[in-house]
């Protein structure tokens, strides 16, 4: 309720009779004096009932426009959250019918009811109040830092709810003014967006890469470019094993940050292709996000599939072939399951091989994947080169063996004589 004295004052300034250049020094001596009590029971509604004053006709927008500033900037000193929301909430909807006149004075108003959210961890309520900021204006010049700064903000609090489709949705705004954006601070911001909407939406091998760039700018605190590269390795340790993966592994090996992190541990193994056990998976999987336990289409988590995809390749680099169900057991799995990981990693020529469904058994070609698809008839070709070497070998060591035979029965005939097979 406002205050008698509060009521009094705004009355009599309401008056017409009252003089008009006085009126403005007047209204500033009233807010003062509302502002001068911060724990004043009635200094919210005192506050609403001086904005709407000044937003009547009383007032010129001349007039009103820094008087509406000052009480803007009073609301951000209420002490009390849910009053500097209220009074927030009810001066916008006070100038929601003439925004056109004051959008400077909204801006401000929206930007402080942001603030106010946020530090309640209101996220989508703080995005929703930055949407309503008039960024493409005749009334005022907004820069392009400024658009491109509000737009990452808006994006990163959907982040924080794992709104992706909002968050990209501003993202791509940004986008479009990035190449003339001059603060290093908002192209971080952007960039650190960018990767986050890409760790988000599963797209790991991508994010891993743009996480690492990040890791490197000089700009940032140790600790935030610690925390980029370990996020870099969770979602290269995340990505479909193949060659793209290697590469990525290989480039975060060489990072001579990499011992640093928690991460390293499983990111070495992955590098050198050893096998992964449960133990080691279940501590990594402790520092996952949500997302990232997420359930693929096939029932496996995320983390599951990685893992069992890197298995898989670290076992077609140690044999040359393996049974089905000797690699259901390496796996975990069983044996239908395995056979069909290895079929579709076969199949998308992140493995070279072949898979002998009579005997059970999967042959490995035992050539490095050089980056591109194996296509059908490509492994056909290097099978078929893979068996005449393997032709060869045999010969050679059939001919070598009857060398030998030949060398003791010149050299040594009463050995030879005594150890004949009739």
């Amino acid at each position: 309720m406002v205050s008698a004295d509060i009521a009094r004052g705004l009355m009599e300034l309401e008056d017409p009779s009252a003089p008009h250049h006085d009126k403005a020094p007047a209204y500033k001596r009233l807010l003062d004096k509302i502002v001068s009590s911060p724990n004043s029971p009635d200094l919210t509604s005192n506050l609403e009932a001086f904005i709407d004053t000044i937003l009547g006709d009383n007032l010129g927008i001349v007039a009103a426009r820094p008087l509406l500033g000052i009480a803007v900037e009073s609301i951000k000193t209420l002490p009390d959250l849910d009053s500097r929301i209220t009074a927030g909430t009810t001066a916008l909807h006070a100038l929601e019918s003439r925004i056109v006149s004051f959008e400077e004075q909204d801006a401000q108003l929206r930007e402080m009811l942001a603030d106010a959210y946020i530090q309640q961890e209101e996220y989508i309520e703080a995005a929703k109040v930055l949407q309503g900021i008039q960024l493409e204006s005749s009334q005022r010049r907004v820069s392009d830092d400024h658009k491109v700064g509000t737009w990452i903000r808006i994006c990163r609090l959907y982040l924080e709810e794992d709104d992706t489709t909002s968050a990209e949705s501003y993202l791509n705004r940004a986008k479009n003014l990035r190449h003339k954006v001059s603060n290093p601070e908002l192209v971080l911001g952007f960039q650190l967006s960018e990767a986050r909407i890409l760790d988000a939406r599963r797209k790991f091998p991508e994010a891993s890469q743009a996480y690492h760039s990040f890791s490197f700018s000089p700009v940032l605190e140790e600790e935030e470019r610690t925390r980029a590269l370990s996020s870099a390795i969770t979602c290269a340790v995340l990505s479909p094993a193949g060659p793209s993966r290697s590469r990525a592994l290989a480039k975060l090996y060489k990072d001579e940050r990499a011992p640093q992190v928690p991460e390293f541990g499983i990111l070495e193994k992955m590098f050198l292709d050893r096998l992964l056990s449960p133990e080691e998976v279940s501590r990594f999987s402790g520092s996952l996000s949500p997302h990232q336990l997420a359930q693929t289409s096939d029932g496996s988590t995320v983390l599951a599939k990685a893992v069992i995809e890197h298995n898989l390749l670290s076992v077609s680099k140690l044999y040359d072939n393996v049974g089905v169900d000797e690699l259901a057991n390496l796996l975990g799995l069983d044996a239908d399951r395995a056979e069909n990981y290895a079929a579709r990693m076969l199949e998308q020529g992140r493995i070279a091989g072949s898979i002998d469904q009579i005997d059970r058994v999967i042959i490995f070609e035992g050539v490095e994947a050089r980056g591109e698809r194996f296509s059908a008839d490509q492994r056909r070709s290097t099978a078929a080169r893979e068996l005449r070497v393997w032709d060869t070998r045999v010969q050679g060591v059939a001919e070598e063996l009857e060398r030998v035979a030949s060398m003791i029965q010149l050299h040594r005939p009463n050995l030879a004589s005594n150890h004949m097979v009739h």
